[in-house]
């Protein structure tokens, strides 16, 4: 008595692995996502605007905390959500607000970028515990 369990649905998802294996950043002024599967440097993802914005790794990202820089040499983790900031940001630390607006702004592009790969590589489907994909057409034997 006393003892509750719960059941947790999978959900239709394209496979993570294409998803997982891509370092994520995210532009933190409009959202904008870009995936690099390559190993690929914090310089070369700044090229653009070293001077006015820098890249931080939102796994170091806290309220009320300072965000730090990810150093120019290091190379992009795959799996991992980066967020290009403008430098201004830097100079005062992280609210609730800040965080949660850049946590929104992550989900929907990863949303995003997650529907239009649905749409390029057919949908695929998760079930049971093994996450085992089956394409929508494919038979299911036993079924």
């Amino acid at each position: 008595m006393g003892t509750c369990a719960s059941i947790l649905y999978p959900k239709l998802e394209i496979n993570n692995r294409n998803q997982s294996s891509t370092a994520k950043v995210i532009h933190s002024v409009d959202g904008k996502l870009q995936e690099f599967r390559q190993p690929i440097t914090a310089s070369h993802v700044l090229s653009d605007h070293p001077d006015t914005f820098f890249l931080c790794s939102s796994e170091n990202m806290f309220v009320n905390w300072h965000v730090p820089h990810v150093s120019g040499d290091e190379e992009l983790e795959p799996g991992q959500i980066y967020f290009i900031m403008p430098v201004s940001k830097s100079f005062k630390p992280l609210s609730l607000q800040e965080l949660c607006l850049l946590a929104v702004k992550a989900s929907s592009a990863i949303e995003q970028s997650s529907e239009m790969e649905k749409k390029k590589v057919g949908k695929t489907m998760s079930f049971g515990r093994l996450g085992n994909s089956l394409r929508r057409n494919q038979k299911l034997e036993g079924c």
